[in-house]
Order: structure tokens, then sequence, then C-alpha cells
């Protein structure tokens, strides 16, 4: 959160540029996520729309209201909740109605199976049809996994709103990243 916040100061005009962050499940069962969250989000300047945090669907199973009550108050806050994993076999489409979630990412399973099997449209028509559903439920869709431009270009006619994956950039050390989103600034 701290290195979103220094990056944002380097950018030329403050940009939109957020931080995700993965929640594990001890974390997200942890009693003082909330006040840890802001005292982070204070201590680094960084507001709370700059980061989302994100939860994977399993971590999510069979979640009683006392596990989703803190992440409906950072919801609640600005900070963006995302649904990681999205796909992966244990989709219960009616969590999406009481789950604090503005995002979905889905599974790079997905985008893999576009890519290995471009004659048969299955992969596609399910990224199709989340995508759909998710901005018919005003969730924003972030796709994992995206390694060529047709990917990315396909995924963008498809109306996903963000992706990840090396097409963009490897994972890599903060310095590096820097120059990347140095880069991207100008």
């Amino acid at each position: 959160v701290r290195q979103a916040r220094f990056w944002q100061r380097r950018h030329s005009d403050g940009g939109p540029l957020r931080i995700n962050v993965n929640l594990s499940p001890a974390q997200l069962h942890h009693p003082g996520l909330v006040a840890d969250t802001v005292d982070v989000l204070e201590r680094s300047g960084l507001e709370p729309g700059a980061l989302c945090l994100e939860v994977t669907e399993s971590a999510l199973i069979g979640a009683d209201a006392d596990l989703l009550k803190p992440l409906r108050q950072l919801a609640e806050m600005g900070v963006d909740i995302a649904l990681d994993d999205f796909g992966t076999g244990y989709s219960n489409l009616a969590n999406l109605r009481r789950l604090p979630v503005s995002v979905l990412k889905l599974d790079r399973s997905f985008t893999q199976g576009m890519q290995r099997h471009p004659a048969d449209p299955v992969d596609l028509k399910i990224v199709e049809g989340i995508v759909s559903l998710a901005h018919s439920l005003n969730l924003a869709v972030t796709v994992e996994g995206v390694e060529t431009g047709a990917q990315a270009e396909q995924l963008r006619e498809l109306g996903c709103d963000t992706a990840q994956g090396w097409y963009y950039a490897r994972p890599g050390a903060p310095d590096r990243i820097h120059a990347l989103v140095l880069a991207d600034a100008v």
C-alpha cells in the first residue's frame, strides 16, 4: 500500500493507480481486519478507493454474516472487494447477491481455454456470459492469465474491464514495476 501511494505521488496526475492485495482465509477471519486496513490506509495516505482486497471464492464458501461483516464495512469505506478465481468450481451465483464484492476476477483457466481451443467457443461463451452477468449486477470484471495481444483484444471486445497477465508485465520487484508505472504515465 505504501508503495502504491509512492507511485501515485510520482505519477504525473496522481492517476488511477490501484493496488490489489490478496487476503488469506486467516486474514479474513482476523478480528482486526478492518482496524488494520484503516490504519494502513491512514499511515500510507492511500485513498480507500485505490485499494482492492481479493478474496478467493473458496474462502467465502459458507461464509456467515460474521465473516462478511468486516468485508461490508471495508466496502462501505470505499475499498473494493474482488471475488478472486471466479469460476473455478465453487461458483454459486446466489452468493453474488449477498457478498459485498465489486469485482469478479475470472480465473485464468478460461483465458487459457480460449487460447488452447479456439475452434471450440465454450470458454469464450463462458467469459462473455460472466461479463454480461457481472455488468448487469454493476460488478467490474478482471480476467487473469492474459498472455497475448490477441487475447487482450478479444477480452476487450467482450467488455472486460481490466486484465492481468504476462502480456502486460511479469511479476517483478518494485523498482522494475516503478519503471513500468512511470512509462505508462507519460
